[in-house]
């Protein structure tokens, strides 16, 4: 080319959970029968939507607005809903203006990062959602920021790490906060987000807190929305239906935008965001005009209750399997529907395998395997060895070694196969 028309930061833009796809899809093309524990669809693992929310959704369909425009922030009367939620917690208190939609909370994520200004960073969570990391790190075409989570404190913020690193890094504007978090799930105390609102407040940072599993909760976990504890710190919360619902086709996520008004830079740059909305024109009408019907009907409360009882079924299952295991950390999920296992120090080398009985996949593994990270050496063979494909620590912008498992697998069998399995297989790796 006759200049150079990559941008600055194209390297960052990595997506581990589906670039394992790839691998996963080229081994189910030799006879392999991959089982997906990449990525967080329920949908795909065999969830069932109720009939009564279809039912729903086929009312919209028959309504001819739905397949309309929407205004630029969203439908009024579902921000209107949105924002009586929110101020019923008597904290924060709202409007429908302080709501905009977006198409999915992978859209609202580009633009909250790609509208910064570029010498202005969020640190974020190590482990990360990937999605977060990637976006931050390519708006400032530099490496992501990241404070520590804990694996030997179920995963919690290591706030003294985080406060160490504002004050050493003048760049940092914002705090990223994922909760509950992917990929560990984890539901922070009280405690531990009223202490990263405290910090935010000391250093005159503003807060984004990705909160789209805040429905999500299980073992006796609840989640504090940020709204509860912001205070005057200028702030945003992500959510979405897509996890919820669940209905994550329909690309479907809003922003809530708190104390604006308490700051003027803040307010420039929520206003440079919208404006930049404008120029989409609108998200997706559609999925936003269920919103209020969906989560104000009664059934929708005990939906949940039972979703969530599965989930913590499935946790529990899951954390008996792998504790036990030397070698490795591991925490009990409590929120969105994730595990994340971590492998102790010094017990990965690059000479561990598992037996591979199909030569074609042994020789493909063995190839795919030289001079990568330690952790996604263990994933490929778990792949190989036995179908099933999760993803390695290393890929969310992480130095520990592990690997993320979902708790989706809706078939009771099947799902007491993959972890018994998992947990086999770390033993045999682990002792070759």
């Amino acid at each position: 080319m006759r200049n150079n028309i990559v941008h600055v930061g194209a390297h960052e833009l990595r997506y581990e959970i589906r670039e394992i796809v790839t691998v996963g899809n080229r081994l189910h093309d030799m006879g392999l029968v991959v089982c997906w524990e990449n990525i967080g669809d329920p949908i795909h693992k065999g969830e069932k939507i109720p009939s009564w929310i279809k039912d729903v959704i086929k009312e919209a369909v028959d309504t001819d607005s739905s397949f309309a425009y929407c205004p630029t922030k969203g439908l009024e009367e579902t921000r209107d809903f949105l924002a009586g939620i929110c101020n019923k917690r008597e904290k924060a208190q709202i409007t429908k203006e302080d709501i905009v939609f977006f198409n999915g909370i992978g859209d609202a994520i580009s633009d909250v990062y790609n509208y910064l200004r570029r010498e202005a960073r969020v640190i974020g969570p190590s482990p990360a959602y990937s999605t977060h990391s990637s976006a931050e790190a390519a708006h400032a075409g530099l490496d992501p920021l990241m404070y520590k989570l804990d694996p030997e404190n179920n995963w919690y913020p290591d706030l003294d790490d985080l406060r160490s690193k504002i004050i050493d890094d003048h760049s940092i504007s914002g705090i990223l906060i994922i909760n509950p978090n992917n990929p560990t799930g984890t539901v922070y105390p009280l405690e531990t987000m009223e202490g990263i609102v405290k910090i935010a407040e000391e250093f005159d940072l503003f807060i984004v807190c990705d909160e789209v599993y805040t429905e999500i909760t299980y073992n006796g976990k609840v989640s504090t929305p940020l709204s509860d504890i912001i205070n005057d710190v200028c702030g945003i919360s992500m959510r979405g239906i897509s996890k919820e619902l669940p209905w994550p086709g329909a690309r479907c996520g809003w922003i809530e935008i708190y104390n604006k008004d308490k700051d003027p830079m803040f307010e420039k740059y929520i206003d440079t965001i919208i404006h930049a909305k404008m120029l989409e024109v609108c998200s997706t009408t559609l999925p936003q005009k269920i919103i209020p019907s969906v989560l104000s009907d009664p059934r929708y409360k005990e939906y949940h209750t039972t979703r969530n009882k599965q989930y913590e079924l499935r946790s529990k299952f899951a954390y008996d399997m792998l504790r036990k295991i030397d070698g490795v950390i591991v925490n009990q999920a409590d929120g969105a529907f994730y595990m994340t296992v971590t492998f102790k120090d010094g017990v990965l080398n690059d000479k561990q395998k598992l037996e591979i009985s199909d030569k074609k996949i042994k020789d493909y593994i063995e190839e795919i395997t030289d001079g990568v990270a330690l952790d996604k050496r263990f994933v490929y063979y778990l792949l190989g060895a036995t179908g099933i494909c999760v993803v390695p620590l290393t890929g969310f912008s992480c130095d520990l070694y592990g690997f993320r498992v979902t708790l989706l697998e809706t078939d009771t069998e099947k799902f007491e196969w993959i972890f018994t399995t998992i947990a086999e297989k770390i033993k045999t790796y682990l002792s070759s």
